[in-house]
């Protein structure tokens, strides 16, 4: 009897809940904005995350405006959300380029030559995720 009792109370809490008064008690709506869902990278390779010892690396690149990088390849998952500017980014072994703008989110290609310009007259300004083998760099520049 005690454990029916004990089972109607927590589902009467549960359906009481407010959803937005549980994120914020103050009553002040909170939006979620889904910024991407995507199982591959901006090639269409599927996504493959290290298998040992994952570490997340989070950091900003400021890209000024004419900037070109380095051609360069990442060996594991690197993700980046555009604050600001215009980035093409160009695959050299294939010649495809996209081009992102603020509020894009890049799912960058794994193990690929590539090569990013920013197009605009503004900085390029990026918060950038790397998932890694932990103690590992992900970028390697061509020779």
């Amino acid at each position: 009897m005690r454990k029916i009792l004990m089972s109607g109370l927590l589902l009467a809490v549960a359906f009481s809940a407010n959803p937005a008064h549980a994120l914020d008690s103050s009553g002040t709506p909170v939006v979620v904005t889904p910024l991407a869902s995507r199982t591959t990278t901006a090639s269409g390779q599927p996504i493959t995350l290290p298998q040992k010892n994952v570490q997340v690396l989070v950091s900003t690149y400021d890209i000024a405006s004419g900037a070109t990088l380095p051609v360069h390849r990442h060996p594991f998952p690197r993700y980046a959300y555009v604050q600001a500017g215009t980035l093409k980014v160009t695959n050299v072994e294939t010649g495809i380029s996209n081009t992102y703008k603020a509020g894009d989110f890049i799912i960058e290609m794994i193990g690929q030559w590539h090569q990013a310009t920013n197009i605009g007259d503004v900085e390029v300004k990026l918060l950038v995720i790397d998932q890694v083998e932990q103690g590992a760099k992900n970028t390697e520049l061509r020779q």
